[in-house]
């Protein structure tokens, strides 16, 4: 059940497409079936980073089973998708990692 959001300051002319590319990355990076992805991309917030409203982006993605020894490479390569398909460069860029239990997730009337 991996879950990605982008939250960002910028505009976004293709928000399905862009989601569709993120749901793609996060099957990429963890290896799940994409029929259990969820990717939200939300464009046009209100988002400073380090004072400025220069292009940055704020991703969480979770996942029953993340695995911990992997956050660094998730990172990376969450960064090089954001400055390769946004411009937004790793510097702007924060990441919220979180590991979900099975039974705190809920699905189609039950848990996972």
């Amino acid at each position: 059940m991996p879950f990605i959001k982008v939250e960002t300051n910028i505009s976004v002319d293709d928000v399905e497409g862009a989601s569709r590319k993120l749901s793609a990355l996060a099957v990429r990076l963890l290896g799940k079936p994409e029929q259990y992805v969820l990717a939200i991309m939300e464009p046009d917030k209100a988002l400073l980073f380090g004072g400025t409203a220069d292009p940055a982006a704020f991703v969480s993605l979770n996942s029953i089973g993340l695995p911990e020894d992997r956050t660094t490479e998730l990172s990376q390569g969450i960064c090089s998708f954001m400055q390769e398909i946004f411009g937004i460069p790793g510097e702007r860029v924060y990441i919220a990692f979180q590991d979900i239990q099975r039974n705190m997730f809920g699905w189609n009337s039950g848990t996972f």
